[in-house]
């Protein structure tokens, strides 16, 4: 193996927990060459290209993510169940870029790790935590859809229970993450050919790659990982949106023609927060499963070092961006998916007004935290209010129209 592979370091490829002998090292010289077989910093093309795509990933993530924290804080309507899940996905993306990107964003930049031993370890434990809040968050998406759609009556799903729940999956998140805040740490490891002889300060999130245990160790964390952060729970998902789906072709099936108006509006609504999740599940599936696929096939193949090459290198690079790019994603999935999130991001970075869609007598089925102003955009009068507005027909009747009043704020 060449010093091409040990010299580009970066957190996911130090996982491999390993060094070269000297024998292999001077192997992959050429005789007229000293330095064959390392590529400089300034002749690789991802060198110029991470830090370029990180740099874009944290502007758009903190515009993105900041404006999702502020929408939820700041507006009281869009504090229901699905929104304090999103924000609780919002805040974790927006820790990530604003604790990890700086410090990995460099990494293709300079030789070595620049940044300590304690923000090595805060980083490694950061990533973890957040990459575990994503995933947890977007299970516990979709078991509220799962609850909203298939039995939509019941009590359990409340506020406070939410709000429990978002800050349980933090606590767990924090103990799935806990090793890597013990067992990361700083190491120098060494560079030689014919003529050179330096370290390079690495920052491990396995340990110390000379210790006997270490590849073990590092080999069922990624394991682990796999399943814990990403196959069980996307199979969680996938059997909930499969019951969901079974659940609304029964109910389009049998529903009474005389209920067929609210009931299917009903049903829209929360199909359409149910695609909303679907998303963002696409988005993490896309983002994380080349970097799974490449520590996978690193620990678990004993002869990965020896195939290791240009694909597997590319894969890892494009790996290790996807995984903080999902950080920037989601709001802009958001934006393209929800109506009334894109007013306000308009209203917060365009400083558009917001356009609010009045509906006056509309049917009391379409009432619920699933069918409110944050799905359908818009506002219902109360019987006090609708005097002032409501236009009545001449036979004293109830209105059998809606009137839409539009309004700038």
């Amino acid at each position: 193996m060449s010093l091409f592979l040990q010299a580009e370091l970066d957190p996911v490829f130090l996982t491999m927990g390993q060094t070269l002998s000297d024998d292999n090292m001077n192997s992959t010289l050429l005789e007229d060459d000293d330095e064959a077989g390392y590529t400089p910093y300034n002749k690789r093309p991802e060198t110029f290209i991470v830090p370029v795509l990180f740099a874009i990933i944290f502007i758009v993530g903190v515009l993105g993510n900041g404006t999702l924290v502020v929408i939820f804080l700041r507006h009281r309507s869009m504090r229901n169940i699905p929104n304090t899940y999103i924000f609780s996905l919002a805040l974790a993306d927006l820790l990530v870029i604003l604790v990890c990107v700086p410090t990995n964003g460099v990494i293709y930049t300079f030789e070595e790790w620049i940044w300590g031993e304690t923000m090595c370890r805060i980083t490694e434990f950061g990533k973890d935590v957040f990459y575990g809040v994503s995933v947890f968050t977007l299970t516990a998406l979709a078991a509220d859809r799962y609850c909203a759609i298939v039995n939509p009556l019941r009590k359990l799903q409340t506020k406070p229970l939410t709000v429990i729940t978002a800050i349980l999956i933090w606590v767990l998140a924090v103990i799935c993450a806990t090793p890597a805040a013990i067992v990361s740490n700083l190491v120098d490891l060494p560079v030689k050919n014919r003529t050179l002889n330096w370290t390079i300060v690495t920052c491990q999130p396995y340990g110390d790659p000379s210790e006997k245990f270490t590849p073990i160790y590092a080999k069922y964390n990624v394991i682990l990982k796999a399943i814990i952060y990403y196959i069980l729970p996307l199979s969680i998902i996938g059997v909930l949106y499969v019951l969901m789906a079974r659940r609304l072709h029964v109910s389009a099936r049998d529903m009474p023609g005389e209920k067929a108006g609210p009931q299917r509006a009903q049903a829209r609504a929360r199909r359409h927060v149910a695609r909303m999740v679907v998303t963002f599940v696409i988005v993490f599936v896309v983002c994380f499963l080349p970097q799974h696929i490449f520590n996978l096939w690193f620990h678990c193949n004993p002869n990965s070092r020896d195939e290791y090459d240009h694909f597997w290198h590319i894969l890892r690079i494009v790996g290790f961006s996807l995984s903080f790019l999902n950080s920037c994603v989601n709001p802009i999935a958001l934006y393209c998916v929800s109506g009334v999130f894109r007013q306000h991001f308009h209203r917060y970075l365009c400083c558009k007004p917001i356009v609010t869609t009045k509906r006056l007598g509309m049917s009391t089925a379409l009432s619920g935290a699933d069918t409110c102003q944050q799905y359908m955009s818009t506002i219902r009068r109360t019987n006090n209010q609708s005097n002032n507005n409501t236009v009545q027909p001449h036979n004293g009747a109830s209105p059998t129209h809606s009137i839409v009043i539009t309004e700038n704020r």
